[in-house]
């Protein structure tokens, strides 16, 4: 028996619960905290996009064209998303050079900027100005939480699907949906189908979060910021118990 397991290679790839919980469950809770936070922020603030940063644009760009005044936190969250991503990189990077792996620590770092969104908004009070310099603070803190979030995916559970990005989801979804139904080589079908059972859950978590998200801030306010950050708890402890870290060992 030992020297069967001498020859054996030292790392075999072999799916597990962790791999299915690191490639499936995790990026559907990570969709319903996106989804959630966003529409949390986008009532409770005035319009403020969080995860779909873009429509920040065309709000900046509505407003321009009708002659309102800019607002503020829309102008910012572009600039904001973008520093973000760039400071997850190289956080990443360093995490890279010390032989560690990311998923953890870029959960943590999401939690901690969720909490600060959360205590920010609810310190100004139950009637928030959006405009508010405190409320911008506030919606910055979620801006970042859904960039490093955006970046996570990418750099720590490679393969799966966006998080918060659910127009790319929804036609990748369909083509793939076509393509095992009209496709005719079978490794394109099989590839399909695929990627179609990892990506249709991202969509259905994505809508779950924005309609529970959107529950929330109508009973409790900005409270309901509460309900992504108890979320994100949850996949911190899930992020704990998978081995998939941005291909390093724990």
């Amino acid at each position: 028996m030992s020297a069967i397991a001498r020859r054996l290679p030292r790392r075999i790839a072999i799916p597990s619960v962790n791999d299915s919980l690191g490639t499936k469950l995790l990026p559907t809770l990570l969709s319903i905290i996106a989804g959630s936070v966003d529409a949390i922020g986008f009532l409770g603030l005035g319009g403020l996009f969080t995860a779909h940063v873009t429509g920040n644009l065309v709000i900046l760009a509505a407003h321009l064209a009708s002659g309102d005044a800019a607002p503020v936190a829309p102008m910012l969250s572009v600039p904001v998303f973008m520093i973000a991503l760039g400071l997850t990189r190289l956080l990443v990077g360093g995490l890279d050079w010390i032989g560690r792996g990311s998923l953890r620590p870029l959960l943590l770092l999401q939690l901690l900027l969720l909490a600060g969104f959360l205590v920010l908004c609810v310190s100004a009070g139950p009637h928030i100005d959006p405009n508010a310099s405190i409320a911008i603070l506030g919606g910055m803190f979620g801006v970042a939480a859904m960039a490093m979030q955006n970046a996570l995916v990418q750099v720590s559970l490679k393969g799966a699907p966006s998080t918060a990005v659910m127009t790319t989801n929804i036609t990748r979804f369909m083509m793939d949906v076509g393509e095992v139904m009209f496709g005719r080589e079978p490794t394109d079908v099989a590839e399909a189908r695929s990627r179609a059972k990892n990506t249709w859950p991202a969509i259905l978590g994505f809508a779950v979060g924005c309609g529970l998200g959107a529950a929330c801030e109508a009973a409790i306010g900005l409270w309901a910021l509460a309900l992504p950050i108890g979320l994100a708890l949850l996949a911190l402890a899930m992020g704990l118990a998978v081995d998939l870290d941005g291909g390093q060992e724990p």
